[in-house]
């Protein structure tokens, strides 16, 4: 029987977190395409730990095991640690049973240090590791004020990541800048940087004088400057808080931040302790309004602390640019998304705390309609050539198709006697960023 890709991640369709919608696009796509395709992911959904999935279904195509009993959610991180934990053992000891020789068995980074977990079930049945990095844990944990405790345990627990890469028949990151990371630790397994993608048949330019998300929130024809995703640990809001205070006395100015995350909370809380009237919030909308939802705004702002840069890529600005709009990168100048905007004039690079010149863009694209035009036409071209979601299918194909001698020969070969008991990453649990 022709090998089969096994994805595993936490979260799979129907939850619509980000990763689940990355993963669950490719085994679908791939599945599409002829591949046999299963993945393995927690019976939770990313907003309701209770939910209690099927342990077995098929979606489109993808036969879909759901393992593990976690109920605590994401309300505290003791209760998190618990749910990641037990997604390590099950998913490792379900691995165990599926795979087989020649399998590829493609590995996401949630939970933290999964690859670690996966690669010891990949050893025993003779199959392909390939990490597909989302973020790189532990650093991104001691980036966002979250240090493992004692120093020993964080090399261990690099040590271990570091091994589960150079194990990886391949590793995929996100970004060059995260690439450079890794070849920074002396990873000598094969490094390709896949980027995020979008669907641009699902996400499309659309005009703002009928949008449906302008008229509930009556906001008019006024020049709506857009967040949209989650606002976490890697995120700073104080810049576009005071931009905000420097355009208070501009009524056609307004935010629409759209979303949620570990630092909603304080944003509502620092708008209401400034009294600005200026800003307008809404939930995570359903897949159905995420166009809509996108083209309510004229600009979107992107954020990363630059600590973080090379650990995560924010993915939602691939939805900006389908959507046709600017996007503003407040972060590292010379950072993954910077260079990136600069290279294709999709928008503005914007230093964190330089609230002035965040405000000084805006009046700028808001005044100079030539401009913003040119600047939301080459982002709807740069979806197009470099970041759909059939581009990136093209290079997921041809990187398993490079894996096929592999393949080939771990099938011949006689599976090795499993080890012991599925070992799962204790602390891989501290942290988990969110882009």
């Amino acid at each position: 029987m022709t090998p089969k890709l096994v994805f595993v991640n936490r979260f799979f369709a129907p939850d619509q977190s980000a990763t689940s919608r990355m993963v669950s696009d490719l085994a679908r796509l791939l599945r599409a395409s002829g591949h046999r395709v299963e993945a393995v992911c927690s019976r939770q959904l990313y907003d309701d730990a209770a939910a209690d999935l099927p342990e077995r279904e098929e979606i489109d195509g993808v036969v879909v095991h759901r393992v593990g009993r976690g109920r605590h959610g994401r309300g505290s991180l003791g209760g998190r640690a618990l749910d990641y934990l037990g997604f390590h053992w099950a998913a490792c000891r379900h691995l165990r049973r599926i795979l087989e020789p020649g399998d590829v068995v493609i590995a996401k980074t949630d939970p933290p240090l999964l690859g670690v977990s996966v690669a010891r079930a990949a050893r025993a049945r003779g199959a392909l590791l390939v990490n597909w990095l989302q973020d790189v844990f532990p650093e991104v944990a001691t980036e966002l004020g979250l240090p493992i405790k004692p120093a020993f345990f964080e090399r261990l627990l690099l040590a271990l990541r570091d091994g589960s890469l150079r194990q990886a028949a391949c590793n995929v990151a996100i970004g060059s800048r995260m690439r450079e990371r890794l070849l920074a630790r002396g990873i000598t397994a094969p490094i390709r940087v896949i980027p995020n993608w979008v669907d641009i048949d699902e996400i499309t330019v659309r005009g703002t004088a009928e949008n449906p998300v302008r008229a509930e929130l009556d906001l008019g024809r006024r020049f709506v400057i857009g967040y949209s995703g989650n606002l976490g640990r890697a995120h700073e809001f104080d810049t576009f808080l005071g931009a905000a205070q420097l355009l208070a006395d501009s009524p056609e100015f307004v935010f629409l931040i759209t979303g949620g995350g570990a630092r909603m909370a304080a944003l509502r809380a620092a708008v209401a302790a400034r009294n600005l009237a200026n800003f307008r919030f809404q939930s995570f909308q359903p897949a159905e309004r995420l166009a809509d939802s996108m083209a309510a705004a004229d600009v979107h702002l992107v954020s990363l602390l630059p600590g973080t840069e090379g650990l995560i890529v924010p993915s939602k600005y691939y939805g900006i640019m389908a959507a046709g709009r600017p996007a503003i990168f407040i972060g590292d100048p010379d950072g993954e998304l910077a260079r990136e905007i600069r290279a294709d004039d999709t928008g503005a690079v914007v230093a964190v705390g330089d609230a002035r010149a965040l405000a000084a863009e805006l009046r700028s694209l808001h005044a100079e309609p030539a401009r913003f035009a040119r600047l939301a036409a080459n982002a709807r071209r740069s979806a197009e050539v470099r970041h759909s979601s059939r581009r990136a299918l093209t290079t997921w194909l041809a990187l398993f198709d490079s894996l096929r001698p592999r393949a080939a020969d771990a099938v011949a070969a006689p599976v090795a006697v499993a080890d012991s008991a599925p070992a799962s990453a204790p602390t891989a649990a501290r942290a988990q960023s969110g882009t």
